[in-house]
C-alpha cells in the first residue's frame, strides 16, 4: 500500500496543448558573478506549450513588475499573445489558492494586466510544480546550460548573453520531446496561432512607496540608494518606480529623478543634490558608468589647512 501511495503521488499524466494555447512562466534564482561580486540574479523563463520555444530575462528581484515586464517582453519576442498563461502561486500574483477547494484569488493588478493583453490566467495546483513541468525544466536548463560557471562584467552582459544563447542554442537544438527545433516548430505551426499584438501599448506598472531620507542624502529602494537634496534629510518622501525610472517627490514637487539600478548595493548620485554641503566645493563629478556600479569619487580636499584647525582646538594632540 505504501508503494502504491508513493507511486500515485509521483504519477504524472502528460498533456500537450495546441499551438498558441498556453504559455508557462516561472522564476529561478542563481548566484552569478557580476563585476567581480557574487550577485543573486532572478531569471524569468517563459515557455510556449506547443513549440517549447523559450524566452529568458534577468532581473534583480522577483517583484510584481518583474513578472509583468517578463511577460510583456515574451509577447514581444514571440510576436503575439497566447490564449492562456499558466503561472505559479507567487505571492506577487496570487493572493490565495486553497489546495482543497482550488479556489484562487488573484492580485487585482494581475487581473488588469491580463485584461489589457487579452489572455486568461491559470494558476498551477499548490505544491504541484509538475503542473507546469515544461517551464520547470526550462528554468533548470537555463541554470545549467546558459549561466552555470559564467562571469559577467556588468548587468548588461548577462542580458545580451541570454538573448544570444536563446537564439543560437535553446531555440535551435532538437528538442527531446518533439524531435524538432523549437524555432522551426514555432514558425510552422504556432506563430500564426498567437493573438496579434495589434499595437497594444505596454501595461504601465508603477510602485508608489514612502521613504525617509537618510543621513547619506539618499533613499533606499530594493537594496540600492538614490540621492535626494540634502536639505530633505529626515523628511518622508514619496517615491514612484516604473518604466526603469525612480522619481522622488516632496511637498507635491519632484525633487529627484534617477534611472533604476539593477542588482543590489548600487548608488545613483546627482551631485546637484549635495551642493552647499561642507566638503562638496569643487567636488569631482562622478556618474554611474553604463551597466555597472559607480566608481568611488576621490576624497574632497580640506577647506582649510590643518594648522588653523589645530590653533582653534588649542594645540596639537
Amino acid at each position: 500500500m505504501r508503494r502504491e501511495l508513493v507511486a500515485e503521488a509521483r504519477a504524472t499524466v502528460r498533456f500537450e496543448t495546441p499551438p498558441g494555447e498556453q504559455l508557462q512562466i516561472d522564476f529561478g534564482e542563481r548566484s552569478v558573478e557580476i563585476g567581480g561580486v557574487a550577485t543573486k540574479v532572478f531569471f524569468f523563463v517563459a515557455t510556449l506549450g506547443y513549440s517549447h520555444r523559450l524566452h529568458v530575462r534577468a532581473f534583480g528581484h522577483e517583484k510584481q513588475e518583474s513578472w509583468f515586464a517578463g511577460m510583456e517582453s515574451a509577447f514581444l519576442a514571440f510576436g503575439g499573445i497566447p490564449r492562456e498563461v499558466l503561472l505559479d502561486n507567487a505571492r506577487a500574483l496570487v493572493l490565495h489558492h486553497d489546495p482543497s477547494s482550488r479556489e484562487v484569488v488573484l492580485h487585482p493588478r494581475l487581473h488588469a494586466f491580463a485584461k489589457h493583453w487579452g489572455f486568461r490566467i491559470r494558476a498551477c495546483a499548490p505544491y504541484r510544480a509538475r503542473t507546469k513541468g515544461k517551464d520547470e525544466r526550462g528554468v533548470g536548463y537555463v541554470k545549467r546550460n546558459a549561466v552555470a560557471g559564467r562571469r559577467f562584467a556588468s548587468w548588461a552582459a548577462p542580458e545580451a548573453h541570454l538573448e544570444a544563447w536563446t537564439r543560437d542554442i535553446a531555440d535551435s537544438r532538437v528538442h527531446g520531446t518533439t524531435g524538432e527545433a523549437p524555432r522551426d516548430r514555432f514558425l510552422r505551426d504556432e506563430a500564426s496561432a498567437l493573438k496579434p499584438l495589434t499595437g497594444l501599448p505596454p501595461f504601465t506598472t508603477h510602485r508608489d512607496l514612502v521613504r525617509s531620507v537618510g543621513t547619506d542624502c539618499a533613499v533606499a529602494i530594493d537594496g540600492n540608494a538614490y540621492s535626494v537634496p540634502w536639505r530633505l534629510i529626515g523628511e518622508r518622501v514619496r517615491v514612484t518606480v516604473g518604466n526603469a525610472i525612480v522619481r522622488v517627490h516632496h511637498g507635491g514637487r519632484e525633487v529627484a529623478v534617477h534611472a533604476e539600478l539593477k542588482g543590489r548595493h548600487g548608488r545613483a548620485v546627482d551631485d546637484a543634490h549635495l551642493a552647499g554641503l561642507v566638503g562638496t566645493r569643487d567636488r569631482p563629478i562622478h556618474r554611474e558608468p553604463p551597466g555597472g556600479l559607480p566608481e568611488p569619487a576621490p576624497l574632497p580636499a580640506l577647506l582649510r589647512p590643518l594648522a588653523e584647525y589645530e590653533a582653534v582646538a588649542g594645540g596639537g594632540f
